[in-house]
């Protein structure tokens, strides 16, 4: 299971007009071969209309699954291109289609790769990246006398404080980067005073906005 890896947002689309031909892309976040089969025939079936729907998914934790759909483009120059920006930017379980509607100047080979590839990149970026970090969960109760310290310290630390329970006692489900847990526990404990009521949640992958340092 990996530790961490980027995927888009759960959905999202822009598009570009070059040389008075109509880009429009399209963004999924699918999990399996046919979640993205699915969502390919319905952009289809949403542009049944156009000159070309070209298509492009990457799926799998070690993208085992890679496909690639010209839709009638010169071989090579659109269903490649949007894979290639899958693999630049290092995504996985995305799919994309790219729907495009013949504006009456050719663009060239060159011109078309070019254009595939930049309508996904912005498609994308419109979309959203997220980077899903698997990462363990603990439940943290304590007096409401510790509330403002500790909330304080969780939000600016490197930690994600998913929720605030405010109960009998007040608590705080947190996850912590795997492999850091027995730092964050010493740590919650010094901060309490050995307090804090302590238990370990599951394990689950976290989204949060990529970033230029990740």
């Amino acid at each position: 299971m990996l530790s961490n890896y980027f995927t888009v947002k759960k959905e999202g689309s822009d598009q570009i007009i070059i040389q008075k031909s109509r880009f429009i892309g399209y963004v999924k976040r699918v999990e399996s071969e046919e979640a993205a089969q699915a969502f390919i025939q319905e952009i289809k079936k949403k542009h049944h209309d156009a000159t070309h729907n070209c298509s492009a998914y990457m799926i799998g934790e070690n993208d085992q699954i890679q496909k690639a759909n010209d839709d009638g483009e010169p071989s090579g120059t659109a269903g490649v291109p949007i894979l290639e920006v899958l693999k630049k930017q290092h995504l996985k379980d995305t799919a994309v289609v790219v729907t495009r509607y013949f504006g009456g100047i050719k663009l060239g080979a060159g011109g078309l790769i070019r254009a595939y590839g930049n309508t996904t990149s912005q498609a994308i970026q419109t979309t959203g990246v997220v980077n899903r970090q698997r990462m363990q969960g603990y439940s943290i109760t304590v007096d409401y006398t510790l509330l403002g310290k500790l909330e304080n310290v969780l939000r600016t630390s490197d930690h994600i404080l998913k929720s605030i329970n405010y109960l009998e006692k007040v608590e705080f489900i947190v996850y912590v980067k795997i492999g850091e847990e027995q730092k964050f526990l010493d740590w919650i404990v010094d901060l309490t005073s050995d307090t804090a009521i302590i238990e370990e949640k599951d394990t689950a992958y976290i989204e949060t906005d990529k970033t230029p340092e990740t």
